[in-house]
């Protein structure tokens, strides 16, 4: 591999990351070489990607590549390398991300079959640049892959300062609370929003299910009836957490929603889309922070159906044999004349733009 550093790093002195971002380059692609059925291909990116495709077709994949490069030390070799090599020293896993300005650069990561790494990182003339200025430990100042549970979301979570969303939701009541009790005003766009997504209740409430916990409760507009979230909807409890993501005050720079209309009424979806977009363009939502690039996942037509006029955020994952691609949209130059009149979810559907299950 080209330009990697001349230092290889033992796993023993990897580290987790705590990337800062100093205004924010966005990632533009990610190539995967050995990555379980990411054998040798590149994911497009943009502030928001919506990467449609069927069952195995690299979707989580691609998130779980995209944070082992932000953690380097968060898996293991020979349960990710993919299916079929010959293991020996020259074996590798290599994930390199290209940074988009004012940075416009290369970082690799390269892991080996020994329990080795090596990170590298090159500019836009392929210039090595010093591992102690790599924009992909200093650009990026986090990256979560959120997959949310509502058996996580309804359970109490102890108060603790700075508690943070878990990757199934956990912590939701506490995360909320926290929202309430520093910036009320916030909350209470939150509750307002809240309210439009979910018009059966009026308000998010709290109580005490044990010493130093937190419980989430939702107060129901006819009758001011409390209910505790445990015996909440489930696609309610899923739809607030995507909500509240949308206001925490310092979210991840990279969100990966995996499936963010599992359980969601068709009717939400719109909302769910658009609370996406307020992550990636917080300044049309009159956010004064950094955006968040948001990666999410789906196999529904009826969210495509809402990406029609933006084929540019969408990427259709394929795989034919072992081997996945990945294709943007808007890169086809079919697609107005297999559109025409028809819905996006419809043509994907039919599978005239692939990213459906093959059949022998």
């Amino acid at each position: 591999m080209g330009g990697i550093a001349n230092a290889i790093v033992g796993i023993e002195d990897a580290v987790c990351y705590d990337f800062a971002s100093d205004g924010g380059p966005m990632i533009e692609s990610v190539q995967f070489r050995n990555f379980k059925a990411l054998r040798n291909t590149t994911l497009p990116l943009g502030r928001l990607t919506l990467i449609v495709g069927p069952n195995a077709s690299g979707k989580s994949t691609a998130l779980q590549a995209i944070r082992a490069a932000h953690r380097v030390d968060s898996f293991d070799f020979h349960k990710v390398v993919a299916a079929g090599l010959k293991l020996d020293d020259s074996t590798s896993i290599e994930i390199t991300v290209r940074l988009g300005k004012p940075r416009d650069v290369t970082a690799s990561v390269l892991w080996k079959a020994n329990g080795l790494f090596e990170l590298s990182e090159t500019d836009a003339d392929g210039k090595l640049l010093r591992r102690s200025t790599t924009s992909l430990v200093t650009a990026i100042r986090g990256i979560e892959i959120y997959s949310f549970d509502a058996t996580a979301i309804s359970a109490g979570a102890r108060l603790e300062p700075s508690v943070r969303l878990d990757p199934n939701g956990g912590n939701l009541a506490v995360v909320l609370d926290q929202i309430h009790n520093l910036q009320p005003e916030r909350f209470e766009l939150l509750n307002e929003e809240m309210g439009r997504w979910l018009p059966e209740f009026d308000r998010i409430l709290f109580d005490t299910p044990g010493q130093g916990r937190r419980g989430l409760v939702l107060r129901t507009r006819e009758g001011h009836f409390q209910i505790p979230a445990s015996d909440v909807s489930q696609g309610t409890l899923l739809a607030l957490a995507i909500l509240t993501l949308t206001y925490v005050p310092n979210p991840p720079s990279v969100v990966c929603l995996e499936e963010p209309d599992r359980g969601i009424h068709p009717r939400l979806l719109r909302d769910v889309r658009d609370a996406m977009y307020r992550l990636s363009y917080p300044e049309n939502y009159g956010e004064k922070r950094e955006p968040v690039q948001v990666i999410a996942t789906t196999h529904s037509p009826y969210l495509l159906d809402l990406f029609r006029d933006h084929p540019e955020e969408v990427v259709i994952a394929n795989k034919v044999g072992q081997d996945v691609s990945f294709e943007r949209l808007s890169d086809r130059n079919d697609l107005d004349e297999i559109l025409g009149e028809a819905q996006l979810g419809d043509a994907w559907s039919s599978g005239v733009l692939g990213g459906v299950p093959s059949h022998p």
